[in-house]
């Protein structure tokens, strides 16, 4: 079954998504705005690849069917990543990570950081709306880039 995002909502189904690259491009670049975030996030992956990370959980406006989302979220698992690889961008959240924005169009994020006062960490926090409702997200296996 192909994977679609779902009525009034716009999310997609509860769970985590795993999709090839392709499979991620095809659900998430549909117009010309996307595309273009779409790229970013490409150039981002490829430059987290490189340090070791296998998966980017993705989230935000950019998982919906919002058609001009302003950017994408994302993280990914820290475990046998290489810091000294990692583009140092990735440790910069300054100034509501302004630096990421303009290299990549998104915001990445540590899956193991504390998305909120209470701890929790980004990889639970972006499966659920703020009212709580559990909403899906997509991994990208980083093994299948262009």
């Amino acid at each position: 079954m192909k994977l679609r995002f779902g009525g009034v909502s716009g999310r997609l189904p509860a769970g985590i998504h795993t999709l090839t690259w392709s499979e991620a491009e095809e659900l998430l670049a549909y117009n010309d705005r996307r595309k273009m975030l779409m790229g970013g996030l490409l150039a981002a992956c490829r430059a987290l690849a490189l340090a070791g990370v296998t998966r980017v959980y993705v989230d935000g406006s950019f998982a919906t069917k919002k058609a001009n989302p302003g950017d994408w979220d994302a993280c990914f698992e820290i475990a046998r990543v290489d810091p000294t690889k990692l583009d140092s961008v990735f440790f910069d959240f300054s100034n509501e990570r302004a630096a990421q924005k303009a290299k990549y169009l998104g915001e990445m994020f540590f899956a193991e950081g504390k998305a909120t006062l209470l701890g929790e960490p980004y990889l639970s926090f972006f499966q659920h709306t703020k009212d709580g409702k559990p909403k899906g997200i997509v991994v990208i296996d980083l093994g299948t880039l262009p």
